[in-house]
């Protein structure tokens, strides 16, 4: 019998290496919107294969019995380990020597910001990941392929283009500058994996309490 609870690490192992190679994508290309089109990839590899994405879950929480914590916890472990595995492996190729400079430039830049700001970024941010999940969802039990794709791709894009803060994202860039910034980045992820679960939760919570429910 498998263990459900391996299989939510596993899973979230592979998210975390997926949303690496999106990160990958977008720090190699040259145009903006471009990386943020490519980025998309990842998130749509995972929701297409089930796999665990901490921004996947974190909203249901709002819907789930307490339990189900226990399974967002295994998946943003998975997911931190999938990251760390993901930029560690491109460190060993010549891409990673080519796109470390700007993952550091990267982190610098997000750290460097204030708490507050941070934990905005966040919040918008997973308001963006639970309307491409949900949305997704929602769209293929009605056999709508097409707006499953983009309310998967749209959102993706506007986090990027907006500079908006994902932290899993923002650990695989972390992976990929070779842990720059490492003093400054812990208090910063720890805020950004709180502001994404309120943003994540945002919409189940005023559904919750709607009259037309999700």
């Amino acid at each position: 019998m498998k263990n459900k609870y391996l299989s939510f690490f596993a899973d979230g192992i592979m998210s975390g290496v997926l949303l690496c190679i999106g990160c990958a994508v977008s720090l190699s290309v040259d145009s903006k919107i471009v990386g943020a089109f490519l980025f998309s990839l990842g998130l749509f590899a995972i929701i297409t294969f089930k796999f665990g994405l901490y921004t996947g879950k974190a909203g249901y929480m709002a819907m789930r019995p307490p339990s189900y914590i226990i399974e967002v916890i295994l998946t943003i472990l998975g997911n931190i380990a999938g990251s760390a595995l993901g930029g560690g492996l491109l460190n060993l190729t010549k891409l990673g020597g080519k796109i470390y400079e700007h993952s550091a430039e990267l982190i610098g830049t997000k750290t460097a910001d204030s708490p507050l700001s941070a934990f905005v970024l966040a919040v918008f941010c997973g308001i963006l990941m639970f309307t491409a999940v949900e949305g997704n969802k929602q769209s293929t039990e009605k056999g709508n392929f097409t707006g499953g794709l983009f309310i998967v791709v749209l959102p993706v894009m506007v986090f990027i283009l907006c500079g908006f803060n994902h932290s899993i994202a923002d650990l695989s860039y972390f992976f990929i500058s070779r842990c720059a910034y490492a003093a400054e980045f812990v208090p910063y992820i720890l805020i950004v994996i709180l502001g994404n679960a309120v943003g994540c939760m945002a919409i189940p919570l005023i559904k919750k309490l709607s009259i037309n429910k999700l």
